[in-house]
């Protein structure tokens, strides 16, 4: 294999992974807390509430769309540029692969459109059950996406025939730590991202004296308390990541601490046992992954604790304006944190693509460097146009505010258009 081939293959598959990975972040927090938005709503039948189940389920909506074309290319790319490990170890974590596929493309979908158009044509219990299933179907998306990255941090439930891999136990993949572990880091991660945006966007807003000061206090305090309990259920989880990788991925443990002799002796161990070859992951990745991700999260627990105290004063949610620049400021380091986490997870196991039994320069298709240049600009150029468009209609939808937008239009004959006052939830209530 081309050297320069398997560079650019990985840097193409960093790129496009961690663009997508921008996406869900938002994408799976925003659906379990405009759900619960909306069971307030459908309860209490609060027009607050009911005008924030719109405006945060537009935003939600505008990146979901957004994001499911980049999670299109993540599909081709396997069989595009990674058909080494297709043709090994498809069997078995392609198999989950298609799960999600299912759940994400047809059940997901599905229900959303149903949500999206079912305004004022469901029963609100209907309306309501909706979008349950798009959260709770999100998070299955999630699982099964992460059964197939925790079987290649952490082969198991496999058998081999014919030099390729096969599933011989279903239970252990489904039940693998590598990616259980990780479902309740990311899980507790996406919220964090959704709480510190709900923040971001409302401090935006009470800090330029918003007439709709009522409606953006309970946002920002819904914000800080959703990402508070998220933050030590992030931390939690990825305690008991750091801790089992003594015995999961030991080599990954030892450049991460630092222990330059546990190195060596792992080192030796392992062209022992594989080969000669270089064994050590990139330091510089792995271990500045980790402090960034590390940094990330003390800011954010900082923020937290002082978000929690000073959520408890309404006069300083909606006065305290250098608390309004500090939480729009602090939108990205969720994002921070959980892309340099996921850069530590991925390259603290080269150089292997299933760890201990394939190798990435084993995995890559055989191209040319000519035609995977030419493949890494098209993503490139694709996700970058997609990210700006992402940005600027997430921007321009924020800025505006809880006014009218086609998200729960009452497009009936006769009904008057929604441009001042809680409009409407379903004309069934």
């Amino acid at each position: 294999m081309d050297p320069e081939t398997l560079d650019l293959a990985r840097l193409q598959f960093a790129l496009t992974a961690g663009g997508h990975f921008l996406f869900v972040a938002l994408t799976l927090g925003m659906a379990l807390v405009v759900a619960c938005l909306q069971t307030a709503a459908t309860v209490t039948n609060r027009p607050t509430h009911q005008r924030m189940v719109r405006f945060w389920g537009q935003l939600y909506v505008i990146n979901y769309a957004v994001g499911i074309i980049t999670g299109l290319v993540m599909e081709f790319q396997f069989g595009l540029s990674w058909s080494g490990l297709t043709h090994y170890a498809g069997n078995v974590f392609g198999a989950s692969l298609a799960v999600e596929t299912i759940v994400a493309f047809f059940v997901e979908s599905t229900f959303l459109g149903l949500w999206i158009f079912g305004w004022h044509r469901f029963n609100r219990w209907v309306h309501l059950g909706t979008i349950w299933v798009v959260a709770l179907t999100a998070c299955v998306s999630a699982y099964w996406i992460l059964v197939s990255n925790g079987f290649l941090n952490h082969p198991v439930g496999h058998r081999t025939e014919n030099g390729a891999l096969v599933l011989a136990d279903a239970g252990a993949l489904l039940t693998n730590p590598s990616s259980l572990l990780a479902f309740g880091h990311i899980l507790g991660g996406a919220l964090l991202t959704a709480g510190f945006f709900m923040a971001g966007v409302s401090a935006y807003h009470l800090f330029r004296r918003t007439p709709e000061v009522a409606f953006f206090v309970r946002s920002l305090r819904i914000g800080v308390f959703v990402s508070f309990p998220a933050l030590w259920v992030t931390a939690g989880f990825g305690g008991v990541q750091l801790a089992s990788l003594a015995d999961l991925q030991p080599m990954k443990s030892a450049v991460f601490s630092g222990k330059t002799a546990e190195i060596a002796d792992l080192q030796a161990e392992m062209v022992t046992r594989f080969g000669p070859g270089d064994y050590v992951p990139s330091e510089m990745w792995t271990r500045g992954g980790a402090l960034v991700m590390l940094i990330a999260f003390a800011l954010m627990m900082y923020l937290s604790l002082a978000g929690v105290v000073l959520a408890c004063f309404r006069k300083a949610v909606q006065r305290f304006r250098l608390w309004h620049v500090v939480l729009m400021a602090a939108v990205p380091l969720p994002y921070l944190a959980m892309i340099s986490g996921w850069v530590f997870r991925e390259a603290g196991r080269q150089p292997w693509v299933v760890y201990g039994l394939l190798k990435t320069e084993d995995a890559v298709s055989g191209h040319s460097p000519g035609t995977m240049l030419a493949s890494l600009i098209t993503f490139t150029v694709l996700f970058a146009a997609l990210a700006v468009l992402n940005g600027w209609l997430l921007l321009r939808h924020a800025r505006l505010g809880p006014v009218e937008t086609g998200l729960g239009h009452d497009e009936r004959a006769g009904a008057e258009p929604v441009t001042a006052g809680p409009p409407p939830f379903t004309p069934r209530y």
